[in-house]
Order: structure tokens, then C-alpha cells, then sequence
């Protein structure tokens, strides 16, 4: 006679993951809500420095991605891998402490991004104490997850499980190789890499953080709530393989087609736009894999808001799949790339994809933990047209703008001059789409709100049963099963080495040589390392978060020279570390800024851009003239620089200070020249910026090629 063995699943650890991702989301699409607002009313920071977009973006963008979904993918994961595996977690006390370190690592983010401390790594603008902290909180899960594996009741490893484990291989992967750093101070670090090697590591992380944490694991969210919620099977076991599979190898190749046109070598452009291109194979194979398997239940998708919440995130899902390829295409990304067309395109993902999977997987699993029904059908139901239509009027006014604006930039006169010639002229173009856009955004969180008020009382009106008690057969010992892929799901070793492989591959095939290939990235002999107070000045401009409105890369387009001067090269990005090549216009690029204005407009145009720039949608930096420059770190910046390659002399840290004042008192003394009196001017942080400014691009000379 079988063996039945009884013991409880942990929904503690459930509601815990998520009560956050609920709390979090509210608080991180209110950011998101009020930079939608501030590009079209930029003194909505209040002239308060953290509150400024530069440095709320990246607030939102973690707190989406890591507080919100985040929180809701460890939902989902510890509520699912028991069931599937019919064991409860490994450790209650692993698992409370993975929530807790997580919680206080997204606190730490909240405190210190909008505080300026940033590494400028898009989606890893986390600063190197922190980034230790994500290590610590997220190898807890994967020891965890590992461990429950061992200890579980089933031979056969269910789909979703398999994107749980190449999710956790994955991300321990990108996070470490992104984060290869050489602290200078407690809250301040330069990156081992480069310019265009920079750039590279940053969206091999980049691309696939996006595919490994808002992709693969909510594909194991769709292949274990969908079937559960519409009580089918999945469509296909067979596609389930062939998707999984061919995604996680391929995905991994795409991290260059957010660089086409840069300065990395052809050949890695060329690489990521085939690779990206054959991903909409398996990322299609998904989406019907999870579409199919409603079939013949479309009646009950009509009554029920879960299954609505999912169809709708599938659909975004092979959207936005279907997007992404077309816009790796080269001809494409021309018109695409530093647009709103790409934030749109994130934002399918986000909001549809990520933001109605979770959705509905609350809308399920709160009944379920409370022993009861969901309080209100039409709340949901009115959640649900509010965020469709919310998502319909955010994405759609954005394409709308991508395509104006790129078409504007582009746009010649019949005597061959750009009809578009000052920058400006595409932005205020485009800030009625900025509206729409925040209407749009503000009916998605005005759904948000109400399903939380749902929860609440759903949870109000039940009883929280903390241990669910649960049974099974007991497994004397795993039964490894010798045939197909059954082989390698019934063997977790053989299964997370496969995986590994799998992911590793791509992306040590496009680095390895990329950095190791000198003739990949050429230097130029006239390129020299940053001045001490130049130095300065580009940290000030890191910790403002300017990168995230202008871009330092001038691509090879007519209109973009003719616009900017001559195109970007890879050697004279040598010495930036970070990399500073951006995703996104809202103004114009910098490469070639430097000596294209007087020192006066750079700092008329801090206090007030409008006084330079009338319409400009960028805010005051009042802070800049109030500010002194902290030169208390500059010695170590110096040694860590030379640590890592930069050619700075030996001795040269001791007299850093000396120079950057020498030179500060230069340019503050033009300043004076042309009426600014300002006592005590040669301290203060805006010298150093224009002095940051006014080198950007001026190492080539015109025409100059030489390499060396």
C-alpha cells in the first residue's frame, strides 16, 4: 500500500511576496506617474534636486521592475513550486530572510537613486554595496528553490519550473558580469569595462534582464496560473520544450541590437539582429502555447476577469516578441532607436505583459489564501477595461511620436539643409502625445487603486490560512526517467547544466572577442583621459541622471551629422567609464557639444533652460550655482582609474585637487568676463559641468582618423 504523507504549504511567505509587490507597485507607478507629468510640466520637481526626472526615472524603472514585478514573480514562484513539486519550501527561514534582504535592498534603491548615487548601468543603476545585497538576497532564493527540488515529491518537473531555474542561472550570471566594478568610496564605483566594451556587457545584461526576469519567469507564472484558473491542461508539452528551449539559447545573442549603429563592431550588430530576429519562433510558440490552451473555455473567459487579465498579458506578450525583432532590424532601428517608439515598446511589455499577469495571478491566489470569494467581479471588471484602454492611450500616442520625431530629425529642405534644424523644434512636436500619454497612464493606476481596494476586502471578508495542509505519495526515492526530455527533467544537475550552457554561450561568443580583438575597438592617438575637474564635472552629470534624455552617440546618418558634426568612433570612448551612449532623445545628443557654446549659456541654461532654450521641457538646476565641488574623493578617483588602464602618471592623484582648481578658476574667470560675479563661482559644481561639457567630442579634430 502507498504511503501518503501529509504536510502544509507556506502561503506566509506567499502574502508576504505579495503585500510588497502590491505596496510597491503603488508607490513605483506613482514615479513613473509623475515623470509622465514632468515632460510636459518640467517645474513639477518643485526645484527640489530628487525630484527631478534625471533622477526619478531610474527610481521607477527599479521599482517596477524589481519592487513590483519582482515581488510578484517570488509570489507566484514560492506559491507554485510547492504545489507543482508537492513539498513545502525547504526553509521558512531561507525564505524570510530572501524576503527581507530583498525588501531592504528595494529601500535601499529608494533612498540612494533619487539621493544622485547612481553606476548609470540602465536597469543596474544600483551602486556596488547594494548590488552585494541583491547577490546575498538572491542566492538565499536559489538555494532554496534548489534545495526544495531535492526534496520533492515528483519525478517529472513541471514547464514552469524549468523557467524558474534558467531564470535563477541566468540572472546570478548577468548580475555578477555586469557588475564587475572597483569601488572609490562607500557609495561611488567605476566598472572594469569601457566605452563600447561598457556598453556591450551593459545590454548582454541589459536585453536579458528584461528576457530573464520580466520574460522567462512570468512564462512560468502563464504555464502553471493559466492552466490552473481555466482548470485545462496546457495546449502542447511538445512546444512547451521546443519553446523553452530554443528561447533561453537565443535570447541571450540579442543584447547588441540595442547598439546598431554605434560604435561596436559590425559584425556584433550583425550577430544580435539575427539572433533577434530568429526569436520570434519560440516567443510566438509561447504565446499560443498559452492562448491554445484556452480553447474550448472562451465562454468562461468572457465571465471571468482572471482569465481576461491573462489573455489580454499573453497578447501583449507576442506583441510586444513580435516587436522587438522588427525593431533589431536595421532599417527599422534607423527610424525606432532614441525615440519614444522604443518606450512604447517597453511599455506593452511592462504594463500588458508583466503588469496584467500579476493582475490576474492576485485576482486568483487571494481567494485561494483566504478561503474565499473575490469581493467584487465588476471592481475587477472595471480594473480591467480601465487598464486596457489606460495601456491603449499610453503606447499608442507614444508611436505616434517615435515615428514624428525621428521623421522630423531626418526631414531635409530641397537645398539640402535640415528643416528641423534646432532640436527643439521635434520636442514641442511632440508634448501633446506627452498628455495622452499621461491621461492613459493615470486610468491604468487609477485601476491599480481599485484592485488593491479588492484585495483589501477580499481579504477582509476570509480567513488567511497561513499553513494550508496538503498530501501526497511519499517518494522513497526519485524515479529518473530514461526517455526524451523526460530524462532531463527528472535530473536537476543535468538540467541546471544544460541551462547554463544554454545561456552562457551567446553571450561569451559576442564579448570574448570583442574585447580581446584589439582591431574591435581601435584607439585614437588624440584622445586623452578626462582632466581632474572634467572628471568632476561628468560625475555631476551621472548623478542627475542626464543620460536619460540625451544620448553621446552621433550615428553615421546624414541627417545626424549634418545635425551634430561627425559621426561617433570607438576609440574615444576609451576612458568613459561608464559608458554614456543612452536610449533615448528628449533632447538632443552631446558627443559634439563641447565648444559649441560659450561657458555662459552653459550656465545660463542650468538655472533656467527656457532662458536659453524658450519651450525646453528640461528643469532648473538651481543647485548647480548653490552647490561646492566635493573634491573629497577625487584622489581615489584618480587611482582607480589608473588601477583600471586609464594612463594617469603616478603621482598624479596629489596634485588632482591643484589642477582641477587651476582650471576651475580659468573658466570662472571667462565667466566674470561676461558678467558673472557671483562670489566664490570657481567652487561651485557648475564649473566643473561645463567643464565636463566643453570637452565632449573636441579630441577629434575635424576630419582627424588617425588610430592607432
Amino acid at each position: 500500500m502507498t504511503k501518503i504523507d501529509r504536510f502544509y504549504y507556506d502561503n506566509d511567505i506567499v502574502r508576504k511576496f505579495a503585500i510588497a509587490s502590491i505596496v510597491f507597485g503603488i508607490i513605483g507607478l506613482l514615479v513613473g506617474l509623475t515623470i509622465a507629468f514632468q515632460l510636459f510640466l518640467p517645474d513639477w520637481n518643485l526645484g527640489i534636486p530628487w525630484m527631478t526626472y534625471g533622477r526619478l526615472r531610474p527610481l521607477h524603472t527599479n521599482a517596477a521592475i524589481f519592487a513590483f514585478v519582482g515581488n510578484a514573480i517570488f509570489t507566484g514562484v514560492y506559491y507554485s513550486t510547492q504545489r507543482l513539486v508537492k513539498t513545502p519550501m525547504w526553509s521558512k527561514k531561507l525564505g524570510c530572510f530572501h524576503f527581507w534582504t530583498w525588501q531592504a535592498v528595494i529601500l535601499a534603491a529608494a533612498i540612494t537613486l533619487p539621493l544622485g548615487i547612481t553606476s548609470s548601468h540602465e536597469y543596474a543603476e544600483l551602486e556596488w554595496p547594494i548590488d552585494l545585497g541583491i547577490a546575498i538576497s538572491w542566492i538565499a532564493f536559489g538555494i532554496n528553490l534548489i534545495m526544495t527540488l531535492v526534496k520533492r515529491r515528483e519525478s517529472h518537473i513541471y514547464v514552469a519550473i524549468w523557467f524558474y531555474i534558467s531564470t535563477w542561472i541566468t540572472i546570478t550570471m548577468l548580475h555578477v558580469g555586469n557588475n564587475l566594478e572597483i569601488p572609490v568610496s562607500m557609495m561611488k564605483s567605476y566598472p572594469v569595462f569601457a566605452g563600447v566594451h561598457d556598453a556591450l556587457i551593459q545590454w548582454w545584461y541589459g536585453h536579458n534582464a528584461v528576457a530573464f526576469f520580466l520574460t522567462t519567469p512570468y512564462l512560468g507564472l502563464m504555464y502553471y496560473f493559466v492552466p490552473k484558473a481555466a482548470n485545462r491542461p496546457v495546449y502542447s508539452y511538445k512546444l512547451s520544450v521546443i519553446h523553452f528551449w530554443t528561447l533561453i539559447f537565443l535570447y541571450i545573442w540579442a543584447g547588441p541590437h540595442h547598439l546598431l549603429y554605434t560604435s561596436l563592431p559590425d559584425w556584433a550588430q550583425s550577430l544580435g539582429t539575427v539572433m533577434s530576429l530568429m526569436l520570434i519562433a519560440p516567443s510566438w510558440g509561447g504565446m499560443l502555447n498559452g492562448l491554445l490552451t484556452l480553447r474550448g473555455a472562451w465562454d468562461k473567459v468572457r465571465q471571468d476577469p482572471v482569465l481576461k487579465f491573462f489573455v489580454v498579458a499573453i497578447t501583449a506578450y507576442g506583441m510586444s516578441t513580435f516587436e522587438g525583432p522588427m525593431m533589431s532590424i536595421k532599417s527599422v532601428n534607423a527610424i525606432t532607436h532614441y525615440t519614444d517608439w522604443t518606450v512604447a515598446h517597453v511599455h506593452v511589455g511592462t504594463l500588458g505583459w508583466n503588469g496584467f499577469m500579476t493582475f490576474g495571478m492576485f485576482y486568483y491566489l487571494f481567494p485561494k489564501m483566504y478561503k474565499t470569494k473575490l469581493y467584487s467581479i465588476k471592481l475587477a471588471e472595471w480594473h480591467f477595461w480601465l487598464g486596457t484602454i489606460g495601456i491603449i492611450l499610453w503606447v499608442i500616442p507614444m508611436y505616434w511620436a517615435g515615428v514624428t520625431e525621428q521623421l522630423s530629425w531626418k526631414q531635409f529642405s530641397p537645398d539640402g539643409t535640415l528643416v528641423y534644424g534646432n532640436f527643439l523644434d521635434t520636442v514641442t512636436q511632440v508634448i501633446p502625445m506627452f498628455i495622452i500619454r499621461a491621461v492613459g497612464g493615470t486610468l491604468y493606476y487609477t485601476g491599480l487603486l481599485m484592485a488593491v481596494w479588492n484585495l483589501w476586502k477580499t481579504a477582509k471578508q476570509g480567513r488567511f490560512v497561513a499553513n494550508e495542509e496538503a498530501e501526497a505519495p511519499a517518494l522513497e526515492r526519485i524515479q529518473h526517467v530514461n526517455k526524451g526530455h523526460r530524462w532531463i527533467e527528472s535530473r536537476m544537475g543535468a538540467f541546471y547544466f544544460w541551462a547554463f550552457i544554454a545561456v552562457f554561450i551567446g553571450g561569451m561568443v559576442e564579448i570574448i572577442p570583442t574585447i580581446l580583438v584589439k582591431s574591435n575597438t581601435p584607439t585614437i592617438a588624440s584622445v586623452k583621459p578626462y582632466t581632474p575637474l572634467e572628471l568632476e564635472g561628468r560625475d555631476l552629470y551621472i548623478r542627475e541622471g542626464c543620460v536619460g534624455c540625451h544620448s553621446q552617440m552621433i550615428r553615421p546618418f546624414r541627417s545626424e551629422t549634418a545635425r551634430y558634426g561627425q559621426y561617433s568612433k570607438a576609440g574615444e570612448f576609451i576612458y568613459d567609464r561608464p559608458f554614456l551612449f543612452g536610449s533615448k532623445r528628449t533632447g538632443p545628443d552631446l558627443h559634439r557639444i563641447g565648444g559649441k557654446y560659450p561657458n555662459k549659456w552653459h550656465y545660463d541654461h542650468m538655472f533656467d533652460p527656457r532662458s536659453t532654450s524658450p519651450g525646453s521641457i528640461m528643469p532648473r538646476y538651481p543647485w548647480f550655482q548653490e552647490n561646492d565641488i566635493d573634491y573629497s574623493t577625487l584622489e581615489s578617483k584618480i587611482n582607480v582609474l589608473r588601477m583600471l588602464g586609464t594612463p594617469y602618471a603616478d603621482g598624479f592623484e596629489k596634485k588632482a585637487v591643484e589642477l582641477a582648481k587651476k582650471q576651475a578658476k580659468e573658466i570662472t574667470a571667462n565667466l566674470k568676463e561676461n558678467g558673472i560675479k557671483t562670489p566664490g563661482l570657481e567652487n561651485k559644481e557648475i564649473i566643473a559641468l561645463i567643464a565636463y561639457l566643453q570637452r565632449l567630442g573636441t579630441d577629434i579634430g575635424k576630419g582627424e582618423t588617425t588610430m592607432k
